[in-house]
């Protein structure tokens, strides 16, 4: 990957100096409020937003007023045809913010630029055989150098943060990847949001890599049209999270719904051993590993995830029916628990595996006992392999932008002085 140099590099005094967002960063309640409910529906007139919140049209008025000038929202076409003056609209306007994803993957990196309204401006993608804090470092640089590159700098001054999403502990499991052991460990003792703060001039947040492309199915994808759903992401690592009344439900410790560590009843434990976990069945490093076994290249599963072409064969249907017999299981204990009426699954592949794997787990569910569950529903994902640096980059929009500050973020000093990240961060 090779840097351009940018225009001019942004400095934190041009974010602070930016009317994107106000001298703390975040708007206020019923400002985000607004934002919120507009993001929900496209176009929303005042005297709509004045019966879903509750307030009064003059309120509702000053605020859109406010987040107009700030050129967060823009006007639409007057609607007429109805008694009265005619409505006009009201929708995010996409230059009104900026801001920048990382993820930190077990064998890939993507760093993407978005608009304020999930478009993708410009992004980078490196594979590896495994992370390193020093690999990270100088990809993310250089990253920054070139997105930077593509937005002029009147719109530079409208980023506001740099969201990481990276596993929780990525050290775990490294016998999985065949990492060694000595490299992997070095992530024990790594500040990930401290690392990329070192040289990024903006607030960094961080959060676990599936809770943020739950978050981005959220606020970009289909996710808005469910009030309930479980997450459930294959990546190299399979993984989940949960939307709760609408928004995100990260869990005390920002890790709920982490299916993964589910275990699963397909490989039977001798007594001795643990059960296997569904990380073990419906994970993408177990078809690579099917694949090395049989001696077929494998790096087509990270370079290219949005077109694995025929390379995969019929290890690839292998793979789909153990990974459906796992999820089958951690979707119904899930479901007992939770009781949501949606399963959403995506996963970093293409849109043919993705739903092979789901009318797999839909035959698999079909014929399992689901006797005292309330009936629930597969549906795909719309995001695919861009959802955990999508996720990442929704980190900023949601601390600064939407409701959901309230349940992932805390307003308390950060050891850094620059606050507003997620409360854990390792």
């Amino acid at each position: 990957m090779t840097g351009q140099t940018p225009r001019r590099r942004a400095t934190t005094q041009d974010v602070t100096a930016s009317r994107g967002t106000n001298q703390t960063g975040v708007r206020l309640y019923n400002e985000r409020l607004v934002l919120s409910l507009i993001r929900r529906h496209g176009e929303v007139p005042k005297a709509d937003l004045a019966r879903m919140t509750g307030l009064s049209p003059q309120t509702v008025s000053i605020i859109t007023n406010a987040l107009e000038a700030d050129g967060l929202l823009s006007r639409g076409a007057p609607q007429r045809g109805k008694v009265g003056q005619p409505l006009v609209p009201y929708s995010l306007r996409p230059e009104g913010a900026f801001s920048l994803g990382l993820k930190l993957g077990r064998r890939s990196a993507d760093l993407y630029l978005i608009n304020f309204t999930g478009e993708i401006i410009e992004l980078v993608h490196e594979t590896y055989a495994y992370p390193t804090p020093e690999g990270i470092r100088r990809f993310t640089r250089l990253g920054i150098e070139k997105l930077l590159a593509k937005l002029p700098h009147r719109l530079q001054k409208r980023i506001t943060g740099l969201g990481i999403a990276a596993p929780f502990e990525i050290w775990t499991w490294h016998e999985e990847i065949g990492a060694p052991r000595e490299a992997i460990d070095a992530w024990r003792d790594v500040d990930v949001r401290r690392l990329v703060a070192e040289f990024c001039p903006w607030p960094v947040y961080f959060s676990n890599d599936i809770t943020a492309a739950c978050a981005a199915e959220l606020m970009f994808g289909s996710g808005a049209d469910f009030p309930d759903y479980l997450y459930v992401y294959v990546g190299s690592f399979v993984g989940g999270g949960l939307v709760l009344d609408g928004h995100l439900f990260p869990g005390r410790s920002q890790n709920a719904a982490a299916l993964g560590s589910m275990p699963s009843y397909r490989g039977r434990s001798d007594g001795l051993e643990p059960l296997p976990q569904l990380v073990n069945y419906a994970s993408i490093y177990v078809l690579e590993r099917k694949l090395v076994a049989a001696g077929l290249p494998s790096e087509f599963l990270w370079q290219s995830p949005d077109d694995w072409g025929d390379a995969a064969g019929p290890l690839l249907s292998e793979w789909i029916g153990e990974a459906a017999e796992s999820l089958a299981q951690a979707i119904i204990a899930a479901v007992a628990v939770v009781d949501v009426q949606n399963v959403l699954i995506d996963g970093a592949f293409p849109i043919s595996v993705r739903q092979e794997l789901i009318d797999a787990t839909r035959a698999v569910l079909d014929r399992s006992n689901l006797r005292g569950l309330t009936p629930f529903r597969l549906v795909a994902g719309t995001i695919g392999a861009a959802a955990r640096a999508m996720g990442g980059a929704a980190l900023p929009l949601l601390a600064n932008f939407t409701q959901d500050r309230e349940v992932l973020f805390k307003d308390r000093p950060d050891e850094a002085g620059d606050g507003g990240e997620l409360r854990r961060s390792r």
